[in-house]
């Protein structure tokens, strides 16, 4: 029955381009799996990741290398220069590009990350509506330059609770805009944004989102980051601090970065700095599920409910089929 009225939803709507989406909290596996998927469906990857479109930012992001890639097609990684800014709209406005070449070539587009804010732009469209510098901007960034990011961040409390709970303090740009937004309009961006993902998605699309016990995440999370610092991480951020990366800058305000610059400049010791990148890294994962219980025609993928990497595979390729978008 409810195939029947997918079907019958979809002819209301045939020029709708299809669209497969892989998400998930960070460490959960989604790079192997959406191998294996674009593999199945003749289909090319965009990340959609707000650290890996920066190239020499290998170790602390996961980013998948050339060789590993099966000679598929990946878009928006190691595409900026780490001194450069990316944001959400330059996000947007790129992964439609990458989607129309996609198109272009007769395959589908799936779209692979953990930045949800990322994926519901793309998905929905939404109009950020953005506005020119202007002089409260200019306020906001000298106060925090004065009294540091969390100051800056407890002014969300009370007029956009809502941002002041999905927005990390760290990250200095959305905190700014959802102060900036507030003050311009007299409403909370956190509302705009909501009344964004109640449009109906110009695509056919399929949202996965895939989980992992809790323990099983974290203790994967916890071996990730013991990896990556054995590969090499102080030494990639050290090298990038030389290169003239900041900390203030957005590249360096990614999770394995802004952790280990304190220990470069020796206030802090490696072992602290691990143990906050661990802590962190596990509040950052928490964050990421809570935003994807939020969206809407979201299939869950449970790592624990199945036996094997192509036992899930056959359940995505069962869904897509379900949406029409696979034959």
């Amino acid at each position: 029955m409810q195939l029947q009225e997918e079907q019958k939803q979809n002819k209301h709507y045939p020029n709708k381009k299809p669209l497969i989406i892989l998400t998930g909290p960070t460490a959960v596996g989604k790079t192997a799996l959406s191998l294996n998927l674009a593999e199945a469906v003749n289909g090319e990857l965009i990340s959609a990741d707000s650290m890996q479109v920066y190239r020499f930012m290998d170790i602390g992001t996961a980013k998948i290398m050339p060789e590993e890639q099966r000679g598929i097609k990946h878009y928006l990684i190691d595409v900026f220069d780490p001194t450069e800014d990316f944001n959400v709209v330059i996000f947007q406005s790129m992964a439609k590009e990458a989607m129309e070449k996609i198109y272009a070539q007769g395959k589908i587009p799936i779209v692979v990350g953990g930045t949800g804010f990322y994926i519901q732009a793309l998905l929905y469209d939404i109009d950020f509506e953005d506005t020119e510098v202007s002089a409260y901007r200019k306020e906001l960034t000298d106060y925090y330059e004065k009294n540091g990011a969390h100051a800056l961040h407890e002014l969300l409390k009370d007029v956009d609770p809502v941002s002041y709970n999905e927005i990390h303090e760290n990250n200095i740009k959305r905190v700014i805009r959802a102060l900036e937004f507030y003050h311009d309009t007299g409403y909370p961006i956190s509302r705009h944004n909501e009344e964004q993902r109640q449009k109906e998605s110009p695509y056919n699309f399929s949202y996965f989102v895939l989980n992992h016990d809790r323990n099983i995440l974290y203790k994967r999370i916890e071996d990730r980051i013991d990896q990556m610092v054995q590969d090499g991480l102080v030494e990639e951020v050290n090298k990038l601090l030389s290169y003239g990366c900041t900390k203030e800058m957005v590249s360096m305000q990614g999770l394995g970065y802004k952790e280990i610059i304190p220990y470069l400049e020796h206030t802090c010791t490696l072992e602290e700095a691990i143990y906050t990148l661990k802590r962190d890294t596990r509040h950052f994962a928490k964050r990421q599920l809570t935003w994807f219980r939020r969206e809407k025609e979201v299939t869950w993928i449970d790592k624990t409910q199945f036996a094997s990497e192509e036992e899930m595979l056959q359940f995505m390729l069962t869904k897509l089929k379900e949406k029409n978008i696979l034959p």
